[in-house]
């Protein structure tokens, strides 16, 4: 393999030089591919999507994790659905106020993989005595699950395979279940500008569920298109209104050294284009 293709959509495609594909194989639930790149360095590809590479994912990670954990200020049981590379947790467990972690990863050979091969995304963490790692569906769990949570971080594929269950309104009324009246779900929710319609209908299903429905913003590179959509919904309006002062003494008590999270960045990344917010209501 000299080149990998990204074809997400019928007009446009990304392509990736291929230096070295360093593991192949069709696991009982997808198509794993691992493959290193001069820029992007290691990269992971599941059914002929990009995931995740070494260059960019921080920006990610940081902005799925520490948007909701510094917004809630004390959450001590956190929910990972999906994540199987590992950098959403290593992003969680830096909060030393969160005692309790559960991750939900459909496909063990994802964790396994990421482990052997990109180590630098997990750094230790699938090590962390706090955490559960259950193998399972992740609306399965969410359906049959006796346990409460803080924050839930669903940080699955895109809606196509494995993950598109994790875009449905059983999905979000099972994360709600879980959450009570005093916890924060936020979503992995594509690129806007492409993919407007996993926002509105994102926003259609949270919004029957959820007092506050909202969607932040980052830039990742290698999800291209502009912004990449992050899904928001609680019952406490006041968590995604928490001003930048507060932020920042969460961030300096919590100790958690970033690469791109800010309290500035965290506030300003609610603001929406106009075009995200006239979607809501199509």
């Amino acid at each position: 393999m000299e080149q990998f293709d990204e074809q997400l959509y019928p007009e446009w495609a990304q392509s990736f030089k291929v230096e070295e594909v360093l593991f192949e194989h069709r696991t009982e639930h997808q198509h794993l591919v691992i493959f290193r790149n001069k820029r992007f360095g290691r990269v992971i590809a599941l059914d002929g999507i990009i995931q995740t590479t070494e260059a960019d994912e921080f920006v990610y990670h940081e902005m799925l994790a520490h948007v909701p954990l510094f917004a809630h200020g004390s959450a001590e049981r956190v929910l990972i659905i999906g994540g199987g590379d590992g950098g959403l947790l290593r992003e969680v467990v830096k909060h030393p106020e969160v005692h309790h972690i559960t991750q939900v990863e459909i496909d063990a050979k994802v964790v396994e993989m990421a482990k052997e091969l990109l180590p630098n995304h997990s750094q230790g963490a699938f090590d962390d005595p706090r955490l559960e790692l259950v193998i399972q569906d992740g609306v399965d769990f969410v359906q049959n699950c006796t346990e409460t949570f803080d924050v839930i971080l669903s940080d699955s594929t895109d809606p196509v395979g494995p993950g598109e269950v994790l875009f449905t309104s059983p999905f979000y009324s099972g994360c709600k279940r879980l959450l009570g009246d005093s916890g924060v779900l936020t979503t992995q929710n594509g690129v806007p500008y492409l993919q407007l319609d996993e926002v509105r209908t994102t926003y259609q299903r949270l919004t029957p569920l959820f007092r506050d429905v909202h969607f932040y913003g980052a830039s990742v590179p290698t999800y291209v298109g502009g912004i990449m959509a992050f899904g928001w919904a609680s019952e406490n309006p006041e968590y995604r209104r928490q001003p930048e002062s507060v932020l920042r003494q969460r961030l300096e008590a919590a100790k958690v050294r970033t690469r791109f999270y800010t309290p500035e960045l965290h506030y300003g990344s609610f603001a929406l284009p106009q075009y995200i917010l006239e979607s809501f209501q199509s």
